[in-house]
This record gives structure tokens, C-alpha cells and sequence, in this order.
């Protein structure tokens, strides 16, 4: 074989063995980003899988949570029992208090005159809604001033009592967020053992930590609801200690900062706020004997503005 022919073959090796190792290498690499892709499809996966766990447990969390529910106007509990407060009821002659809203009109007046007459009325219960925030002085001198007054008006039926917990001193604890979270286990009270909120109400202004103080821890307000008899203590005290309603006092008290219910367009500047038939009382909120009077007034007014046209009765 010449030279030439012996370069040329072994030239043509030379070539084939670059491709075949070129090859090779092409082959690594197309493997090699073939397992990047694997492992970034891989990863992506987890990710979303990841996400799509957290998104159901916080949707589950949240729709299986319970939130308060008011029977009443927006986020008010309605006091149906003094039950707890200390405060012995009308039924056994005691609890006295400085005036009874019940109106009944001059009867005297009436017999002098035969005719016109006009016909009999009851006067209907007077209407107080009391806005309350369980870290406000001013919330917890109202209430020690007419606790009284008002078990005696919801027990004999001459007014309906409504008091709607708010937290605007929710900064004021240290970062505790006592407020919100003593207004949250008013709700528990209300929602589970109605019967007891007026006294565990009651217990929250009288028994009242001070301001920019940490305020009662949650166990601590859960035994002070199991304290003042409530029923299902276990049951209020999980609803208190797994703060199951900050969620709703946060969103009742944003409504009340914009406007009252049934109020005209009345917003809530400061706690307490006391309504009566919708009359905001600005007296003294530590004399029974003014408000007492105030109640007084306006359900003479109501009473007055709800009595029947006097009927004329034929003269025989």
C-alpha cells in the first residue's frame, strides 16, 4: 500500500472517531437536559401541590371556624336573663331601682272628663342599646352605676336590653389585643350559655384590667365565664380559647365606627354609646337617677306618641 493511501485511511479513522465521540458527548447532553427537565417538572409539581395543600387547609380552617351569628341587629346580644350578676331578681322583691319606664297616663284627668274618653294602652318596653368596649372606663362606671337598675327593667319586662361588644382599645394592652379578644368571649358567652352573658357582661366591666395593662389572658377569661355558672363551660371556654370570633368583633366594630343600626346615620365616636329608643343619652353615665329619669322621659314620649286619637262615645 503507497503513503498516500496509508494517510488517507488513517485520516478517515481519525474522522470517524471524532464523530463517534462528538456523538457520544451530543448523546450526554441531550440526557443530561433531558433529566433537567424531568427534575424542573418534578419540583414545579411539588410546588403546586404544596401551594394547593396550604390553600385548602387555610379554606377549610376558616369555613369549619365558627362565627358569631347574632340573632339581633347587627352583632348585638339581647340580655335575656340576669342569671350569675349577683343581683337578686324582681320576682323575690329585691333589686330595687330609681324609676320603672312604665307610663300609664293621668288617670284622674281621664275619669273627669265622660266624654271623650280615651282607650286604655300598655305602654310598650323601652328599647337601650349599650355600645361597650371591656377595656373603657367609662363602659365599666355605667354599667357598676346601673346594673340595678337595668336587671330590673329586663325582669319585670319594661325594657329590652341589648348591648353590642366592640373593641376600639384593641392597641391599648401591650399588644395582647385585650379588647378584641375580651368582646370575642362575650360572644362565645352569648352564642353558647345566653342565659349568663348579662352576668359574664356584668364581670368584664366590674372586674376590668387597666389600660395598657396585658389585660386577662384567654384561659383566664374562660374561668372567669365558668366563674359567673355559664352553661357548657368546656364548650365556652374552647370557644374563647381558640378566639373563635376576633374575626367577627373586628368586622362589628368597622360596621360601628361607619354607622349605627337603626340610628339615622349615627356613628360610634366612643364607648359607652347608650341608645334609648333610639335617643343617644349624653347625662352622666355614673348617676342611675339621671339616666333612670332620662329613660323615664323618653318612654313617656313614646308612650304619648303611640296612644290611640281618643274616640268620642255618644251621650245617652
Amino acid at each position: 500500500m503507497s503513503s498516500d493511501e496509508s494517510q488517507n485511511a488513517a485520516s478517515s479513522e481519525r474522522r470517524d472517531a471524532v464523530r463517534e465521540k462528538a456523538q457520544q458527548v451530543k448523546a450526554r447532553q441531550s440526557r443530561a437536559r433531558a433529566i433537567r427537565r424531568t427534575t424542573l417538572v418534578t419540583l414545579g409539581v411539588a410546588v403546586i401541590a404544596a401551594v394547593a395543600v396550604v390553600v385548602t387547609w387555610t379554606v377549610s380552617s376558616s369555613a369549619t371556624k365558627p362565627m358569631a351569628d347574632p340573632s339581633n341587629v347587627s352583632g348585638g346580644f339581647v340580655v335575656t336573663g340576669v342569671s350569675g350578676t349577683g343581683v337578686p331578681s324582681a320576682e323575690n322583691g329585691a333589686g330595687s331601682a330609681e324609676a320603672t319606664p312604665a307610663p300609664t297616663g293621668d288617670a284622674a284627668a281621664t275619669e273627669a272628663e265622660p266624654t271623650p274618653t280615651a282607650t286604655p294602652t300598655e305602654a310598650p318596653a323601652v328599647d337601650i342599646r349599650v355600645y361597650v368596649d371591656y377595656l373603657s372606663s367609662g363602659s365599666r362606671d355605667f354599667q357598676v352605676a346601673n346594673v340595678k337598675q337595668l336587671s330590673k327593667w329586663v325582669d319585670t319586662g319594661a325594657a329590652t336590653l341589648t348591648y353590642y361588644p366592640v373593641a376600639m382599645l384593641t392597641a391599648k394592652s401591650n399588644g395582647t389585643k385585650y379588647s378584641l379578644r375580651a368582646a370575642a368571649a362575650a360572644a362565645c358567652v352569648a352564642q353558647n350559655s345566653p342565659e349568663y352573658f348579662f352576668a359574664f357582661n356584668n364581670a368584664l366591666l366590674t372586674q376590668q384590667p387597666g389600660v395598657d395593662s396585658d389585660g386577662l389572658s384567654d384561659s383566664e377569661l374562660a374561668d372567669l365565664a365558668q366563674a359567673v355558672g355559664v352553661d357548657g363551660p368546656k364548650v365556652v371556654r374552647t370557644c374563647i380559647e381558640s378566639q373563635s370570633y376576633t374575626s367577627w368583633v373586628k368586622t362589628a366594630t368597622e360596621q360601628a365606627l361607619e354607622e349605627l343600626p337603626d340610628s339615622g346615620g349615627v356613628a360610634l365616636t366612643a364607648t359607652p354609646m347608650i341608645l334609648v329608643n333610639g335617643t343617644q343619652y349624653v347625662g352622666k353615665i355614673d348617676d342611675p337617677k339621671e339616666f333612670a329619669q332620662f329613660v323615664l322621659t323618653v318612654a313617656s314620649d313614646s308612650y304619648y306618641k303611640a296612644t290611640p286619637t281618643p274616640t268620642v262615645t255618644p251621650a245617652p
